[in-house]
């Protein structure tokens, strides 16, 4: 069995900072971990290498510093590491980001099974994830809480609004995890020292290397552009009613409906 675990690269959330003139994050002296909820999808990967077998292949897409993400991928058990890094790619949407993943995984070849994070902490947007699997034209199952391998198949459980979900899928398939499905492992001194070795180099890829179009990626293949980032500004006009309690319904009532706030009955 191939399993290909997408990861990325973000900002220690706590540390955020934005720079007031450009809109863009302050990513200098902040630190760089792996996405926490590719840290589930990636145990989830090594817990089926541990029962079923399986090599697993990590993906990466980002600046080359990157490199760090996928080492801590190796050094926790993965077989193989992907560094997709190019300037072509900078700018990406999640639209041209998962059209580019999507060509690196074509490049890789056979595979039974990938598995994202539902989201990256520094996006929000849960779309990449979807996004390749609908790019690579196979199933997909979101909001993976339990995964096992039987037979061939997935059997998985993932939540739903109105509770959970039961699912058997055949392979290949796509499925991103959120942190219920499990508790990630720690990477092992012995792991380390063979991450970091010559023996598992890293690949790196460029766009020429997957046959990527100059049009198909970065800012030139995204069909959406950020035009600014900001932090909301918070304003509170609190007022406070003082009274008789039937006076106070009364004005607070009349406040509702001064700013179409229906009652309901």
């Amino acid at each position: 069995m191939h399993i290909i675990v997408l990861v990325k690269q973000v900002p220690n959330t706590s540390e955020v900072r934005l720079d007031p003139k450009t809109g863009n994050l302050i990513r200098e002296g902040v630190e760089s971990i792996i996405n926490p909820e590719d840290r589930h999808a990636l145990e989830a990967a090594l817990q089926i290498k541990d029962d079923v077998g399986a090599t697993i292949t990590v993906l990466s897409m980002g600046p080359p510093q990157s490199m760090e993400v996928v080492c801590e991928a190796l050094a926790m058990g993965a077989d193989r590491g992907i560094l997709l890094t190019d300037r072509a790619f900078s700018g990406a949407d999640t639209w041209a980001t998962s059209s580019t993943l999507g060509l690196a995984i074509k490049h890789i070849g056979d595979f039974d099974l990938i598995l994202a994070g539902r989201q990256a902490v520094d996006g929000d947007t849960a779309q990449i994830g979807p996004q390749v699997a609908e790019y690579l034209g196979i199933p997909q199952l979101t909001y993976v809480t339990k995964l096992e391998i039987h037979q061939g198949r997935v059997v998985a459980d993932r939540i739903i609004e109105q509770g959970c979900e039961h699912i058997e899928s055949p392979l290949p398939l796509l499925a991103t995890c959120i942190a219920a499905l499990n508790q990630p492992r720690y990477p092992t001194v012995a792991g380390i020292l063979q991450a970091t070795s010559e023996r598992t180099p890293v690949e790196i890829w460029n766009a020429a290397d997957i046959g990527a179009k100059a049009h198909m990626v970065g800012l030139p293949g995204s069909l959406t552009q950020v035009v600014r980032t900001f932090t909301p500004k918070e304003a509170r006009d609190t007022q406070y009613l003082e009274g008789p309690p039937t006076s106070v319904a009364s004005r607070l009532i009349e406040a509702f409906r001064e700013r179409n706030i229906h009652l309901g009955e």
